[in-house]
């Protein structure tokens, strides 16, 4: 039986799913065709070519004056925004559905910096758009974002930027002194946009950039460049990380300032002796492109990584002595200590169920032990470690009770003490405020009621009950970002078919001061499109004999004019693996149109969260997966589709499932372990077999595959592929650096020896989120359409 947890709908209908499993009448309504120009329908062109429904974003946004004051990079006379905020769930999510080519190359409208008076709202233009202009060019700098220098009299601008594996993090850097208006460039020998994370010095009179994998000082006033390091190559990397690093540890920018400007901590990689994995570029000239990417795949050889610090003015790096093979641990954070005399930094195993917390010694590069924890799964890497006001204290997070918890250390003697107890979890940090005028707070996300939210959490710095901040009539996912004084946020809230509005309030009334981003015309072209019942339930599942009862989240977005003497196509969008929930109460972007847009056509949508994924229901619920993934997601999946598909509405036989890279596997798996439920499966850029992926992503969750051989074997889609009954269309980039190409063409090889009928579409020299290129988008949710009306025909009968 489901059991609704919360209801929203879009029309006078309430409480659907409970009133047809208790026989509520429900008004019959004509299905009917209409023209692609009527507002109350959606289209792929709408949704992703005219792009109908973008949502914009605020900022650049900066706070000054500890929150008091505030900055803000603004076009001029614009009446529509420019950015669309990412609404992904995980790394793998990220980088695929919406992330992927976020930051598309074209084009900004003048824009100038404005600063805003917090509690006032009094505005003033601090920077016009004529300063952005330099002395030999007649357009503005295209600014992505700026900095302010700690004494807020410069500014360093980051242009003309281009795109590193996921996000744009090369480009040009400008320094504007306020004062003279003077802009100048930093690193002008350079060739265009090969400049990394740039960032003034403590004093502001120097900057710090990477520069073709080697770390460089540049004194402003004298123009006068150091080089730190010399033996930066392709495959020796200082100041930034190679892709593994960077797309599993989310780590881009590897280099520090020392609190007294004297000195730069950095990571430095070497990655010789892994495989090259070759990219092979068949479309831009007249033979084959080919591109070495060190990807190291599970089991095999990791870069080794070391932190050194070295004098800022030039010189020798000193090492910083944390034990253990390099290449069989990863250094995941790297701090200063305040005063300047060492570094904070975090190792994990090569299993990543063993963290370690060392201080070092800058000038030595002696090290200690501060804080050790480990789990018999895995070690939570969305949990990082902060600073308290003090600065001899640190704050971090761990599942060491069960639950997500905040702790903290004293870095003198190495004491834990448990800051947020309760049976709930801590889903993010969000900052600390008021310690040193006696009335500090932690601030964080949490959700303790109900898993499909996020709300506004805080409890003394020294510990104690939470108390929610949130108001309890905002139902839905929200997202702040805290001034340091702790008395103001910005405050993103949005809702499942409810656009984000952005807002500024005061902490702690969580008062509404004034409107920064209504999104006010895409909300109401969605205003006018029409919309069937969506609802949350919660449901439970039995999964044999001896299991006890597993209760399960979901949400179901039924057709407009729904009829409940038919039966409907049931379509489940699934993701099921560690990094990624979907049944979140939030603004789901072009892909929640896209299911929208089903339903219109006369679909059931649906999806439900199985053990593993990472949803704010305490330690047991997200490691139940560890060494089976492809194994414990799926059955899950599957007994909530059987349960789902004995609804009265729903037709047994028009069962579809779909999803993207680790969606696209599970789609996979779902389609071959469980043929006699699903009858047909649209797998976008799957991993075809797990020893394929990448080491920290996947042995973080499985374990190595010497020691898990059979979880291997068994999670994996090309094992099942044999069982194929249904319809199936596969997907991939051919230029996919994340979850190459190569998974793709085993699970084809298995299909074809099997002699399993399937249905394939490669997209060229595209990458994980297969966007590049005009008209990519379209084809590719036109396609995916298609293949559903064709095999899982649409509409009650």
């Amino acid at each position: 039986m489901l059991h609704p947890i919360t209801t929203r709908v879009a029309t006078p209908a309430t409480g659907l799913l409970l009133a047809l499993l208790f026989s509520c009448s429900v008004a019959m309504a004509q299905e009917t065709d209409t023209p692609n120009d009527d507002p109350a329908k959606l289209t792929v062109e709408r949704i992703f070519g005219k792009k109908d429904f973008k949502t914009g974003s605020f900022g650049p946004f900066k706070w000054l004056d500890e929150g008091e004051s505030y900055t803000a990079l603004e076009k001029i006379e614009s009446t529509e925004t420019d950015a669309t905020a990412p609404d992904s769930e995980s790394p793998a999510e990220a980088n695929s559905e919406t992330g992927e080519e976020a930051n598309e190359e074209k084009p900004k409208p003048q824009r100038q910096l404005v600063k805003y008076d917090t509690a006032s709202g009094d505005a003033s233009v601090l920077i016009k758009a004529a300063q952005w202009i330099p002395a030999d060019a007649e357009k503005q700098l295209d600014i992505d974002d700026y900095e302010w220098s700690d004494d807020k009299t410069k500014l360093l601008l980051f242009t003309n930027t281009k795109k590193v594996w996921r996000y744009n993090t090369k480009g040009d850097y400008w320094v504007l002194d306020i004062e003279s208006g003077k802009l100048q460039q930093v690193g002008s020998d350079a060739e265009e946009s090969t400049l990394m994370f740039a960032k003034f010095s403590p004093g502001g009179d120097r900057v710090a950039y990477v520069r073709e994998n080697n770390i460089y000082v540049e004194d402003l006033a004298s123009g006068k460049t150091t080089a730190l390091t010399d033996d930066g190559t392709d495959k020796l990397i200082n100041g930034t990380f190679d892709w593994v690093y960077e797309e599993e540890l989310d780590l881009r920018d590897g280099f520090r300032w020392s609190p007294d400007g004297k000195q730069i901590a950095y990571w430095q990689l070497d990655s010789n002796g892994i495989e090259d994995f070759y990219m092979i570029n068949n479309t831009d000239e007249l033979y084959p492109v080919l591109t070495p990417l060190p990807y190291p795949k599970v089991g095999t050889t990791n870069s080794s990584c070391r932190i050194g610090t070295v004098p800022a003015d030039g010189g020798e790096t000193t090492w910083m002595e944390i034990p253990g093979e390099a290449r069989e641990n990863y250094l995941a954070t790297m701090e200063w200590l305040a005063d300047s005399s060492g570094l904070l930094i975090e190792q994990l195993n090569r299993l990543q169920n063993e963290r370690t917390l060392w201080q070092t010694d800058a000038a030595t590069g002696e090290s200690k032990t501060i804080f050790q924890d480990e789990d018999k799964a895995w070690i939570d890497m969305r949990a990082k470690f902060e600073w308290f006001e003090s600065d001899a204290d640190r704050l971090v997070l761990s599942e060491r009770d069960g639950w997500r918890h905040a702790y903290r250390i004293r870095l003198q003697d190495g004491e834990v003490k448990l800051l947020t107890p309760g049976d709930y979890d801590v889903i993010d940090l969000l900052g600390m405020a008021g310690e040193t005028t006696g009335d500090g707070h932690l601030y964080f996300t949490a959700s303790p009621d109900s898993p499909i939210h996020q709300y506004l959490y805080r409890v003394p710095v020294e510990g104690g009950p939470a108390e929610r901040l949130t108001p309890d009539s905002q139902k839905g996912f929200h997202t702040y970002n805290i001034a340091p004084n702790g008395k103001w946020a910005t405050h993103t809230f949005s809702a499942m078919g409810q656009m984000p509005t952005i807002e500024l309030v005061s902490l702690p009334s969580h008062q509404t001061i004034r409107i920064l981003q209504d999104n006010e015309a895409p909300k109401a072209k969605l205003a006018n499109v029409e919309r069937g019942d969506l609802e949350f339930f919660r449901m439970s599942l039995k999964l044999s004999e001896s299991d006890r009862p597993l209760r399960v989240d979901g949400w179901m977005m039924l057709p407009p004019q729904f009829d409940r003497s038919k039966k409907y196509p049931l379509l489940f969008y699934v993701y099921t693996e560690p990094w990624g929930q979907t049944a979140r109460d939030t603004w789901g972007g072009d892909r929640y149109l896209w299911h929208l847009m089903l339903t219109q056509q006369g679909y059931i949508v649906a999806s439900i969260d199985n053990r593993g994924t990472p949803a704010p229901r305490g330690r047991e619920w997200r490691k139940a997966i560890y060494e089976k993934i492809g194994i414990v997601n799926i059955s899950d999946q599957a007994a909530g589709a059987r349960k789902i598909s004995q609804l009265p509405f729903v037709d047994k036989n028009r069962i579809g499932v779909w999803g993207w890279s680790g969606g696209g596997s599970a789609t996979l798996n779902a389609m071959f372990q469980y043929p006699e439920v699903y009858q047909t499966g649209v797998s976008v850029a799957p991993i075809g077999d797990m020893k394929l992926y990448d080491t920290i992503y996947q042995e973080r969750y499985m374990g190595l595959p010497d020691t898990n051989a059979e979880g291997y074997e068994q999670g994996s889609a090309v094992t099942h592929a044999k069982n194929l009954q249904g319809h199936l269309l596969l997907i991939h980039g051919t230029a996919d650096d994340n979850v190459h190409y190569q998974n793709a063409e085993v699970v084809i090889n298995e299909l074809i020896k099997h002699k399993r009928p399937f249905d394939m579409m490669s997209y060229p020299n595209r990458a994980h989120g297969i966007r590049k290129g005009k008209g990519t988008r379209v084809h590719l949710f036109e396609l995916m359409t298609r293949y559903l009306n064709a095999n899982l025909p649409a509409g009650g009968k």
